[in-house]
């Protein structure tokens, strides 16, 4: 199962200086989203989902996964991420959700960027 996860958007700009963004290629880090909500039910290679702003940002291929106590959960990447978008507003939530849309749905999504 893909998950969905929300950067706030407070958080924007520093998420995407943390590197190996879109069509980059991996620099050998590895780089963790913890959020609330839990563990679900993922694996490596499913994909982690962002939301910014608004609109669906794109994915990165989950790397692994992390538990912590009181229901965190960290969502590990390895680059790969890919800028894609769906045709609907994307509300920004807390904690992490699963993937509601048709992945066919998914379009490139060249100004991932753009918050406006």
């Amino acid at each position: 199962m893909d998950i969905v996860v929300t950067v706030p958007k407070g958080q924007w700009e520093s998420w995407i200086a943390e590197g190996d963004l879109p069509s980059e290629p991996w620099s050998g880090t590895a780089y963790e989203f913890t959020t609330g909500g839990g563990v679900p039910s993922v694996w490596p290679g499913d994909r982690v989902y962002i939301v910014a702003h608004g609109r669906l940002r794109g994915y990165a291929p989950l790397a692994r996964l992390r538990s912590y106590d009181g229901g965190r959960v960290g969502f590990i990447r390895q680059g790969g991420a890919v800028a894609v978008t769906i045709q609907q507003e994307v509300r920004g939530f807390r904690g992490w959700r699963y993937r509601w849309w048709d992945r066919a749905d998914e379009k490139p999504f060249p100004d991932w960027r753009e918050v406006n």
